[in-house]
Parts: C-alpha cells; sequence; structure tokens
C-alpha cells in the first residue's frame, strides 16, 4: 500500500497543511519542522503525487522546457539538468520540441500553456532570444527563464542565465594567437542564435586587441552542424593565404572540420590547429581531441530550473539572491592535442 501524506503528517507528529507547505517548498515554515517532516518523508519513502497536488488546487507543480535545437547533446544535458531541478523540488517536467520558424508558432504556443497547465517554462536559444516569445508569456502572465548568451546586465537580467560566449570566444582566440597563429579562420553559427554574434565578436575583439585586423576573407557564416564544419572549412583551406588555425563555433563544427582537414591531407595540429567551443562530446569523440571551451549545460539547466520554481512559487527578488544562484557563466578554455605553435616554414 503507499504512503500517503497523512501517513507523513502521523510520523512527524504534524499537520497534513504543514507537510504540504513543506513539499511545495513554502518559505513560512521554520527550519526545524522543516527537517522533521522531511526525515519522515525519507524514513517512509514517500513520493509526492504532482498530478494529485494539481488537480487538488489551482497550483500546478509542472514546468515546461520548450526548444528547437539540431544538438542533441545540448538537448540531452538540458533535459537533464532540469529534470534534476525537478525532483529535487518535486515538480514535473513536460518537455515540448517546436518550430521556431513555424507561422504556427504563437498558436502552438499558446495552446501549449492552456491545455498543459504548466506553472512555468525555461527556454533555450533560439526561443529564449526571441522577442515575440518573451512577449506571448508576459501577455499570459505565465513566469519563464531564458537561458541566453551575455554578459549578464540588461533590463531582464532576473529572468536569465547568461552564457558569456563573448569573454570565452576571446579566451579561445588569445590561445591561438599565444601558439603564434595570426591567420586565423572562423566559422560562424547560425546568425539566428545570438552566441553566433556574440562568438565572432570576442574572436574578433581578441585578434584587434592584438593588432590583427579582422578579414571577413576569414569568416565564413554556416550552421552549427557537422556538414557545415566540412563545408566551411574546405572554403578556407582552398584559399591561397589560407589560415594556419580555424575556430569554429560548435564542436559539432569542429570535428567536421577536423574530418575536411583529414580528407584534404592537412596534419593536425602541425600544419593546422582546430579549436571548438560548448565541450560535448564530439570534442572527445575526435582524433586529436578537440581545445574547446567547457560549458556546464546541466548544470546551468538546473540553475535555470532552481530560479523558475523560485520565481513560480512567489519567492521575492531577495529570497532568490540569498540562495546564491549562480546566475552567469563563461565557458572555461580546455586545451587538448588539437592545437599547436605554428610550423617554421
Amino acid at each position: 500500500m503507499s504512503v500517503t501524506i497523512n501517513d507523513v503528517a502521523k510520523h512527524a507528529g504534524v499537520s497534513m497543511k504543514t507537510v504540504s507547505r513543506v513539499i511545495n517548498n513554502e518559505t513560512s515554515v521554520r527550519q526545524a519542522t522543516h527537517d522533521k517532516v522531511m526525515a519522515s518523508v525519507k524514513a517512509l519513502n514517500y513520493r509526492p503525487n504532482n498530478s494529485a497536488r494539481s488537480l487538488a488546487g489551482t497550483r500546478s507543480y509542472t514546468i515546461g522546457f520548450i526548444y528547437d535545437n539540431p544538438n542533441a547533446y545540448y538537448v540531452i544535458d538540458m533535459q537533464n539538468g532540469i529534470l534534476s531541478e525537478c525532483r529535487n523540488r518535486n515538480y514535473e517536467l513536460l518537455i515540448h520540441p517546436c518550430n521556431h520558424q513555424s507561422s504556427d508558432l504563437e498558436e502552438e504556443l499558446i495552446n501549449l500553456i492552456n491545455h498543459s497547465r504548466i506553472a512555468g517554462v525555461v527556454l533555450t536559444p533560439p526561443f529564449s532570444e526571441m522577442p515575440n516569445v518573451a512577449k506571448i508569456l508576459d501577455n499570459m502572465q505565465l513566469p519563464f527563464v531564458r537561458i541566453i548568451s551575455g554578459s549578464g546586465k540588461g533590463k531582464q537580467a532576473a529572468s536569465c542565465i547568461f552564457i558569456n560566449d563573448h569573454e570565452a570566444a576571446y579566451s579561445i582566440t588569445q590561445h591561438l594567437l599565444e601558439l603564434g597563429h595570426k591567420k586565423i579562420g572562423f566559422l560562424c553559427g547560425g546568425k539566428e542564435h545570438h552566441s553566433s554574434t556574440e562568438r565572432l565578436d570576442g574572436y574578433q575583439k581578441a585578434l584587434r586587441d592584438n593588432s590583427i585586423r579582422p578579414s571577413k576573407q576569414m569568416v565564413i557564416e554556416g550552421e552549427y552542424s557537422f556538414n557545415s564544419g566540412v563545408k566551411g572549412a574546405k572554403k578556407l583551406l582552398n584559399r591561397k593565404n589560407r589560415p594556419t588555425a580555424i575556430f569554429a563555433s560548435n564542436d559539432e563544427m569542429a570535428a567536421g572540420a577536423l574530418f575536411a582537414a583529414r580528407l584534404m591531407g592537412v596534419s593536425i595540429p602541425e600544419e593546422l590547429s582546430i579549436v571548438g567551443f560548448e565541450d560535448s562530446p564530439f570534442s572527445r569523440q575526435t582524433w586529436p581531441k578537440l581545445t574547446t571551451a567547457h560549458q556546464p549545460n546541466q548544470f546551468i539547466a538546473q540553475q535555470a530550473a532552481n530560479l523558475l520554481i523560485s520565481k513560480v512559487q512567489g519567492q521575492s527578488k531577495q529570497q532568490i539572491e540569498e540562495k546564491h544562484m549562480i546566475r552567469s557563466f563563461s565557458p572555461e578554455l580546455v586545451v587538448r592535442d588539437s592545437t599547436g605553435p605554428v610550423k617554421k616554414a
């Protein structure tokens, strides 16, 4: 027979209402009472029925994750991170993929929110960067948190988890410059992603700070995919003044660039250094393994879910800040075997 909330209340010597407050993470419960109830929850192996909780009142205990991203590794990391925090806070997770370019996007989002009765949503790029999506959610008075590329400043900073792609891209480019590379090609991801612009700007700033004028000929526009990396690298390597290093906007593109170099008989890193971004499994499945920037996607997603649930529960800005939540991340350089010094003539 399953354990009920009444069983927990009797075991802890408190009312069912108090148990409910503890399970719902309400701030009005004293710490001693909270600890006593949670000890009973653990002792009895009690698992709250979130569907029943939602049906019993006007409050929902389900949050949504809306995404459209071709990188399966990124999506899985986001799902796992959000789900981890949902389990910690006794919430359910609804995962909903949809096409950000769809003409029916607004109708789809409105129907999802109305029919699923979710309490809030976590948005990742490109949705987190689309003003019309934020406007829809604001109009429906639905809490949301955006994971977005930026430095952590702006009017809506309180509802965002920031990734400082600019700083990380600067660091990667600086690493190549310190190895003696001056001709550095850049494979740019899709321009619908703000991260693409941030990474390009960081790359160009590092060049300028080292008295190197950025060249349009060294920048190839593409998409965040393996095939785009192959095509972009071939374009760069077929030029007379070809680069000695390539900075790809993500690891998948970098893996494609490495593949293209192999097909063209270019040795890595002796003749060409290649770097990626994000530290996805792609960076560790190539040979040689890719120099990249580590981005802790699962932890980032967990922090986003933590912030969202805190907002859903009506916690104040001060209460949220007191949790010492990490709200801004700067991916860290990871040096592997795909980069080396410029080959001497």
